[in-house]
């Protein structure tokens, strides 16, 4: 298992408008092979950054939903919002 987490930060004034373009494209990232869970957290002290956490069943499986036809569509529903491009990482579970 993967976990990738993205940071991301929004335009200040748009959080709604990001919420709102997340909850519209989130059925594509959920239909995805190799998808094991997904959450999308808010920012209490920055309410302008918001966090994804994405389980994959491996490193692969995350590159083929980047390299497929549905990362448009996803990118399309938060992009206009974003403030930078997200900075993303991959963890494994230690012990």
């Amino acid at each position: 298992m993967v976990l990738e987490i993205a940071l991301i930060d929004v335009q200040p004034g748009s959080e709604a408008a990001f919420e709102a373009g997340y909850r519209g494209v989130v059925g594509v990232l959920r239909e995805s092979a190799g998808l094991l869970s997904l959450r999308m957290t808010h920012g209490v002290e920055t309410p302008t950054r918001f966090v994804l956490l994405v389980e994959w069943e491996s490193l692969e499986a995350h590159q083929a939903f980047r390299d497929s036809d549905r990362f448009p569509v996803w990118r399309s529903g938060i992009g206009p919002h974003l403030a930078q491009p997200p900075h993303v990482e991959h963890f494994t579970d230690v012990g």
